[in-house]
């Protein structure tokens, strides 16, 4: 099985071609440019060097959300683009999900922050029961403070990765009660190449859904969506 992996969830753009167990390719860029630029160019450099054939990809996997409304959006739509113009099925992967499974076989907590602005993370709690993947809190928006008080609460080792971690660090530690670690720069931002190796999972699992029923998760509304409720409410209080 050959699965083609975007992720642009968040600051990382991130390709990747996995085929069966080996990783034939990854191209991730965390710097100041939009995904726009990036995606595309990116994906046509990967297949131009691993000579790959688009017809012999047999599905798209994409980081489907939370992350940023903007980055989803077009991970999405290169996604849908490839899938309609190729007839292949898309695996929408949960963004904090792939983020935790950088650290697979970790056996303490493995929790993912990425920033929502206003003092939020998207985040989640993972761990690797005997090498099995282990959700022990789902992904969703979620206060620091509040996280934080759920981890004291559960007693046990963690190891913070994500681009919430340089914004929240100082926070996390002031607060923070059980031993706590944070991932090296190799493994703490988004990989497209996790997205495609939990995808093959999905896929076997027949978690997969066509080009046009695909949707970005974005668990909670954008800025304008939230400004536009505010000033409703503000007005029919």
């Amino acid at each position: 099985m050959k699965i083609l992996a975007l992720d642009s969830s968040g600051l990382v753009a991130s390709v990747a071609v996995a085929e069966d167990e080996t990783l034939l390719a990854e191209y991730t860029v965390n710097y100041k440019k939009t995904h726009s630029q990036t995606l595309l160019p990116m994906l046509d450099e990967v297949a131009r060097m691993i000579d790959l054939d688009l017809q012999s990809v047999d599905a798209i996997a994409v980081a489907g959300g939370p992350g940023s409304f903007t980055g989803l959006r077009i991970g999405s739509a290169t996604a849908k683009g490839l899938g309609l113009a190729l007839d292949l099925p898309l695996i929408s992967v949960p963004t904090v999900d792939a983020l935790a499974w950088n650290l697979y076989g970790c056996q303490d907590f493995i929790c993912p922050i990425m920033d929502a602005r206003r003092n939020q993370v998207y985040t989640g709690i993972y761990t690797f029961d005997a090498g099995v993947f282990a959700t022990k809190h789902p992904q969703e928006p979620m206060a620091v403070d509040d996280l934080i008080g759920i981890l004291n609460q559960m007693g046990k080792d963690v190891v913070f990765l994500g681009d919430g971690v340089p914004v929240y660090r100082e926070q996390i530690m002031r607060r923070i009660t059980v031993p706590a670690r944070f991932a090296p720069a190799h493994l703490n931002r988004q990989r497209a190449s996790a997205v495609a190796v939990l995808a093959m999972q999905y896929y076997q699992e027949g978690k997969i859904q066509t080009a046009a029923e695909h949707r970005p998760e974005y668990l909670r509304l954008s800025q304008a969506e939230r400004e536009r409720a505010e000033k409703l409410k503000a007005v029919n209080p």
